[in-house]
């Protein structure tokens, strides 16, 4: 029987994260779904990060930007974050500059800005494009499966634990709106 916990011995820490992407983590009671059955580096250190930690989870992806009308929102999905992290939501940030190049800065510029003006502690993604051709494949997964792409800056998704029931926000719709919030508890409730 294959160890994980050895081959990661054998193989050494930076393994690990092929490891968790093949939806083998150590206690993991659902399978790797596949939209989360990828890794993608951590915009703080751009170390790979497995999103199938994250599966029986609740996530809330949301495309950001630090130049834009709607970047106050980071206070409130960091508090949407802390209200709900018990219950097995997450929110995540995926920086883009697809739209009317608002998000200029590199990684490094985008870490400090999002921990220095928002004090955000969810987890946030390394800067990629959110739409088109280019867009990155989590993101052209969220399309497929909700039927939208983003429109611009802070659209969100709401994943259920399944990773396959996909909700679409536009960017209007705040962290505080009644129906997300809803959705929100809707899917945080469903088994």
């Amino acid at each position: 029987m294959d160890n994980p916990f050895r081959r990661r011995a054998l193989l050494g820490l930076a393994a690990w994260p092929l490891v968790l992407a093949s939806g083998q983590a150590s206690g993991a009671s659902t399978a790797c779904p596949a939209l989360l059955d990828r890794s993608i580096p951590r915009l703080q250190d751009e170390q790979a990060q497995a999103l199938c930690q994250y599966s029986g989870k609740v996530l809330l992806i949301v495309n950001t930007a630090s130049a834009c009308g709607y970047t106050s929102q980071y206070e409130g999905l960091q508090k949407l974050h802390e209200q709900y992290r018990e219950r097995g939501l997450v929110v995540m940030g995926f920086p883009s500059n697809d739209f009317a190049g608002q998000e200029s800065g590199d990684n490094r510029q985008i870490a400090e800005f999002c921990e220095n003006q928002f004090a955000v502690r969810f987890p946030m993604f390394v800067k990629g494009a959110v739409r088109g051709p280019q867009a990155q494949p989590l993101y052209a997964d969220l399309k497929r499966l909700s039927g939208q792409a983003p429109g611009w800056n802070f659209h969100k998704y709401l994943v259920g634990r399944d990773g396959r029931s996909v909700r679409s926000y536009a960017s209007a719709v705040g962290p505080d709106d009644r129906r997300l919030r809803l959705d929100i508890e809707t899917f945080l409730n469903a088994r």
